[in-house]
């Protein structure tokens, strides 16, 4: 049997694959250098979904999940960390928090619970408050750190992002240091976050980080802040892959599509997906959400 390579799982809420309008899509007019290496040079569109070259590849995941309706957050993250059909389990699409019904499909079967049932060495990069979430924010819990506290992995809080052992969800830390009190915290740049991150994904087999912003952006429905969203996200990818291992496979994937039209919300185009290193080939050929976590998890031969 093959050695399998580490996973680094970037998960990028609400990115789709658009069309090829200047006018609607931010990918067109960002500057965003880093993700067009990855993305296999090109920046793919409806009408050519998929990209390929030396450093990465870009393509297509159904975000659809055989339901009609616009894809949301909640079930398009469940179907992402379980492969479970989770708007047909639920009977609609849902969000933008983890249905209370799927909660517990995510916390015991997710890919981070299975890998360490596995007893594979997982981490979920991203920190959060200790107590999260607390008891005014029990029905707002997204998916990932819904599948970190299953696998008891909901356990990097300020000290390890002061010391750079785990990433904000926001990449950078001014929302720690602006709003939860954290002022001692550093102030640290995307591209370094990028290297925090690689260094986490170099000592576990699998590593899951999330960052919601994309979404947020997408929702304001403004250019220049979905630009600047992109450009952040790019910033923090070239600190990542300059620093990541060769035995790392790097998989973006989103859930469902939104920042790549700034004229619509949410969309039915398919979520972007991106991989880079070892299998990226095999990673290419996902075509739908579902398909991700029994991807990753034969990878790791779980």
């Amino acid at each position: 049997m093959a050695a399998a390579p580490k996973v680094l799982l970037v998960f990028l809420d609400g990115v789709g694959i658009g069309t090829s309008d200047h006018d609607t899509n931010p990918f067109l007019r960002a500057r965003i250098p880093t993700l067009t290496d990855l993305m296999g040079g090109l920046v793919p569109t409806l009408e050519r979904p998929a990209t390929a070259g030396p450093r990465g590849r870009a393509f297509p995941l159904t975000a659809t999940l055989d339901v009609e309706g616009t894809p949301q957050s909640g079930t398009g993250q469940v179907a992402l960390l379980t492969g479970e059909s989770a708007a047909e389990i639920y009977g609609r699409h849902f969000g933008p928090w983890t249905p209370v019904r799927l909660r517990p499909l995510v916390e015991q079967r997710s890919v981070l619970r299975l890998a360490v049932e596995a007893k594979l060495e997982v981490a979920f990069a991203n920190a959060y408050p200790r107590g999260w979430p607390g008891d005014r924010g029990g029905r707002r819990i997204a998916g990932p750190p819904l599948a970190a506290r299953g696998a008891g992995l909901l356990t990097r809080h300020e000290e390890a992002l002061g010391t750079g052992d785990a990433i904000s969800s926001e990449i950078v830390n001014d929302g720690w240091r602006d709003h939860l009190g954290h002022s001692r915290l550093p102030v640290i740049a995307p591209e370094e976050a990028g290297a925090n991150l690689a260094k986490l994904a170099e000592r576990h087999d699998l590593t899951l980080f999330a960052h919601y912003a994309t979404d947020t952006a997408g929702h304001r429905g403004r250019m220049d802040g979905a630009i600047a969203a992109l450009e952040m996200v790019d910033a923090f990818l070239d600190g990542l892959v300059a620093q990541l291992a060769s035995d790392v496979l790097l998989l973006i994937a989103s859930d469902h599509g939104n920042i790549e039209d700034v004229t619509s919300g949410h969309t039915r185009n398919p979520a972007l997906g991106i991989a880079s290193g070892p299998r990226a080939d095999a990673a290419s050929e996902l075509s739908d959400l579902r398909q991700v976590c029994p991807f990753i998890l034969d990878l790791l031969h779980v």
